[in-house]
């Protein structure tokens, strides 16, 4: 189970189908014991009863056993009558063990059958007894009691009364196939009712997990999750999240006033720095070494003006406050303008360059600057990550109503696990993409692409094999259904 709703579900539905089972087991064993302490009962008052009848007939100075010539003894026709008539089986005998009666269930048993019910009687002369016995091979099993009957006359020796225990057992076995029946619908039902119950009291939780979900971004922080009015814990939880996101939202605004503010003071300083070294490298007859160390310091000073822009760019989407100029631009032409740009850096790497634009215009409303800054950064990184001899292709079609821009390089490619953070500020793969490696940049280049390709409704995408190249692709929309950015410089 993936989802506490269904592992409640599974538990509700578990525990209940166990004290069902519970239940119905001890249900079936109460009443189990309960028939077969009836049916020992019943025994016992067939036996009283006939002894006590055997017994009276003989003090009232009635015949309870009668000899014809010829003929074994018997019990009166009278007497043979009613114990013909009990519905269980019943054997009377002398004290020689011969038979003087049975019921017609016992009459109803073979020779063999018979006789093993009678070897029963002469071991419970001294008292009565009391037993259990199945008839072989086949027959019933019996719950039976012998008496000794004394004073019923010097003829009369023992009573065997036992009774067939399927009947005990037959109500105790259609209760359990009754529980078994309700079992099956009432388990369906817990499962209803538990997926009910539960999908009611998470609902809540769904409910913050869809708010939560919502204010992923650090332009969201704003936002406040409903607080139920109930106290329980989801209003416990709903209000501690609040609290976490207010927190957040400060330390997030103060960050980003630092950045932009920072961003914003380096400007000033870094322009002067610059101005003052090309100044000074513009001097006549200065030594070698002197123009090394300001030509250094001049591309640092450039490297960090790019930094502090890139970082005020950023900071200023973060707040919501980075303008896009819309318009209507053919995006074929964009792309072109590019090309040369492209060609003269992949020419300085040594890299084959090749761009495919449709023919007829592709017109959308977008911010040209920005969308022209987000395609060379996509251009710059590949030739970049490209070693001498690989390729750079860039491609712009449309599909569907989208429109694609895709820029793929046959460079080092980047690994499976690197794929989610590729757009993360000041990210690098491994050390040799540093300021001071091979590979110089900033980090934040793809970072801005991200903000740009968002910012227009779209979204960019990378593919990537290690040793096999990369492949961004930026989807935009064709039309924008909402338009909060006014062409004047509006906020996005």
């Amino acid at each position: 189970m993936d989802t506490i709703r269904g592992r409640l579900t599974a538990w509700y539905s578990t525990a209940l189908a166990l004290t069902l089972a519970a239940f119905a087991i001890v249900l079936y064993f109460t009443r189990r014991t309960a028939s077969f302490k009836d049916l020992d009962q019943r025994i016992a008052s067939e036996a009283d009863l006939t002894a006590g009848i055997l017994t009276g007939v003989y003090r009232a100075g009635g015949a309870v056993v009668q000899r014809r010539a010829g003929q074994q003894p018997a019990l009166s026709q009278e007497l043979a009558a009613t114990l013909q008539a009990v519905p269980d089986f019943l054997i009377i005998t002398t004290r020689e063990d011969s038979v003087l009666g049975a019921s017609s269930d016992a009459q109803a048993l073979t020779f063999g059958e018979f006789e093993q019910l009678r070897r029963l009687m002469p071991s419970a002369r001294p008292g009565r007894t009391t037993g259990t016995v199945r008839i072989d091979p086949n027959g019933p099993t019996l719950h039976y009691v012998v008496l000794p009957l004394h004073d019923a006359g010097p003829q009369v020796g023992a009573l065997f009364a036992g009774a067939n225990i399927a009947t005990a057992e037959l109500g105790a076995q259609q209760l359990l196939s009754t529980l078994l029946l309700i079992l099956v619908p009432g388990l369906a039902l817990a499962i209803l009712v538990g997926s009910f119950i539960s999908r009611r009291a998470l609902a809540p939780v769904d409910q913050i997990i869809e708010e939560v979900r919502e204010i992923s971004d650090g332009r969201s922080l704003h936002r406040r999750l409903p607080v139920p009015m109930e106290k329980d814990e989801l209003g416990r939880l709903a209000v501690t999240l609040n609290q976490m996101m207010g927190r957040l939202e400060h330390s997030f605004a103060a960050l980003h006033r630092f950045t932009a503010d920072a961003s914003h003071e380096l400007k000033t300083p870094l322009t002067v720095v610059r101005a003052g070294v090309e100044r000074a490298i513009a001097t006549p007859h200065l030594p070698r070494e002197t123009l090394e160390a300001l030509a250094e310091v001049l591309q640092e000073a450039k490297r960090m003006a790019e930094l502090v822009d890139a970082l005020l760019t950023l900071a200023r989407a973060d707040e919501g406050r980075a303008p896009l100029q819309r318009e209507p631009v053919d995006l074929s032409e964009l792309v072109r303008e590019t090309q040369e740009t492209g060609e003269l850096l992949a020419e300085e790497a040594g890299v084959a360059m090749d761009v495919a634009t449709p023919e007829e215009p592709l017109v959308l409303d977008v911010d040209k600057s920005r969308i022209r800054q987000l395609v060379l950064n996509l251009i710059e990184n590949a030739v970049k990550y490209t070693p001498r001899g690989g390729s750079v292709r860039v491609k712009l079609g449309q599909e569907d109503g989208l429109v694609t821009l895709s820029v793929a390089d046959t460079g080092i490619g980047i690994a499976p696990g690197d794929l989610p953070h590729v757009f993360d500020r000041f990210w690098r793969a491994d050390l040799a993409r540093t300021r001071t490696g091979e590979r110089p940049g900033t980090g934040l280049g793809l970072a801005i692409c991200k903000w740009i390709a968002e910012a227009h409704g779209g979204r960019i995408d990378v593919a990537s094999r290690p040793g096999r190249g990369t492949t961004f692709t930026v989807t935009l929309p064709q039309r924008s259904d909402s338009r909060t950015v006014e062409r004047s410089g509006g906020t996005v």
